[in-house]
């Protein structure tokens, strides 16, 4: 063969094959798996996978997601944090991860320090609620039982520290009354511990609440967002009841990946969560269910939001005197 064909038809399959190399290591190259510490079923379980196949979509990989249920979402947040930081690997992040470290410091986490945030993807408020068959009819009504109750009655939700904790303790300390907190395995349990009678009242972020509000199933008495909410402007605020701001209470959740990922996996999974959540039928779901889509304008921006709120729930954490058991 002549010499300068065999250079050149060298040259020409390292070039190849150096390509294909490079198209084979590009991220992502196999499917990315989403950590969800949430109990499958339960409205932010239902979110996240709804916006998993369109950031499928956009990645060119399948989403695959994975329940990582049990201590409040900290089971979830510790094996995310051991993963190997290749972008393959992304917690299901949010404020309750903030609330537990805030709470207990010596979780084996670090919601700051572990994890590289890659953007929000929903923000939602939680909901006061009640058995659509009880007496209690508004905020003033439920303040009026606690106060005759002599600290009897009980509220729920999905574990302690959650949101739907919080915002129910929240309530209570605001009103200087007494309840008990009857901690569940998950938010999807506290409409059947309403039909029990085990509890009288909770507050689940409205992702959870809201459909169980619309199915007739519960009554809304309130909302923890700064304002009515666009569909529901019936309900009242939370803040309105009380008149203090610390009744506002926004539940959110975005994607976090372990501390020392590449930066082109973040952009990349930040670019996918943005062209996800620009579908307007994501969009609509997520209203429906009583969440708004709220993707991050950086990952940095991101990053910046999630220590901001660390210093807010921190203040609440302080109000109510929260604590593990």
């Amino acid at each position: 063969m002549n010499r300068r064909l065999f250079a050149r038809t060298g040259i020409g399959l390292a070039a190849l094959t150096a390509l294909q190399a490079a198209k084979a290591d590009a991220y992502p190259s196999r499917p990315v798996h989403l950590y969800v510490p949430y109990a499958a079923g339960g409205g932010p379980d239902v979110q996240v996978r709804q916006a998993s196949r369109k950031m499928a979509e956009a990645l060119g990989q399948p989403v695959v997601i994975e329940n990582k249920v049990g201590a409040g979402g900290v089971l979830g947040a510790q094996l995310a944090a051991k993963a190997a930081p290749d972008g393959y690997t992304v917690l299901v992040g949010s404020n309750t991860h903030l609330i537990q470290k805030i709470m207990s410091p010596e979780l084996r986490f670090d919601p700051l320090g572990d994890f590289v945030p890659v953007s929000n993807l929903a923000a939602s408020p939680t909901v006061l609620v009640v058995l659509e068959g009880s007496p209690i009819k508004s905020v003033q009504d439920l303040s009026a039982a606690l106060r005759a109750s002599a600290g009897k009655m009980n509220y729920a939700s999905g574990g302690i520290g959650s949101s739907a904790h919080l915002a129910a303790a929240t309530l209570v300390s605001l009103l200087g009354a007494q309840a008990t907190h009857i901690p569940l395995k998950g938010s999807v349990e506290i409409l059947a511990s309403l039909v029990r009678g085990d509890v009288d009242f909770a507050c689940p972020i409205a992702g959870t609440g809201v459909p169980l509000v619309k199915a007739g199933k519960l009554r809304a008495l309130a909302v923890t967002s700064a304002s009515r909410l666009k569909d529901w402007p019936e309900v009242p605020t939370l803040r309105e009841a009380l008149r203090n701001d610390l009744a506002v209470q926004e539940s959110w959740f975005g994607f976090w990946a372990p501390l020392n990922t590449p930066a082109e996996a973040v952009n990349r999974l930040h670019a996918a969560v943005t062209a996800a959540l620009q579908e307007p039928a994501l969009r609509a779901s997520f209203e429906l269910a009583g969440s708004a889509a709220a993707p991050s304008d950086s990952p940095q921006a991101f990053a910046g939001f999630v220590r901001s709120e660390y210093r807010k729930w921190a203040e609440i954490v302080r109000l109510t005197g929260v604590r593990p058991v």
